[in-house]
């Protein structure tokens, strides 16, 4: 039988996350994920558009080339992603935002 993780093995999150509030409380507030499946891991989701997104990922000084992007939702959700290390944790930047619909039609 497998041991339960403690809380201590989400320390280095935790202590991110901890870090993030004290640095960067001044930024717009994401969804947080912690995950006893990746105790390495923080992931901060950002739904209201990209302009949040691109202030963390300013902030943590993530790159342009590390920014991946896609689609999801048949093609009505865009998404951005960026991973970095902090502070002794992966951090996982998402960014959704809706692709603008297009009008179409005959003349």
């Amino acid at each position: 039988m497998n041991e339960p993780l403690t809380l201590d093995a989400l320390a280095a999150p935790l202590r991110v996350l901890r870090l993030l509030a004290a640095d960067f409380g001044h930024l717009p507030a994401p969804d947080v994920d912690l995950s006893r499946i990746y105790p390495d891991r923080l992931t901060l989701r950002f739904h209201e558009g990209l302009n949040a997104f691109e202030a963390w990922r300013e902030a943590l000084a993530v790159p342009l080339e590390k920014v991946t992007h896609g689609v999801q939702g048949d093609g009505m959700t865009r998404v951005l992603k960026a991973t970095t290390d902090y502070a002794g944790a992966v951090v996982h930047l998402h960014g959704y935002t809706d692709v603008p619909a297009t009008h179409g039609g005959a003349a």
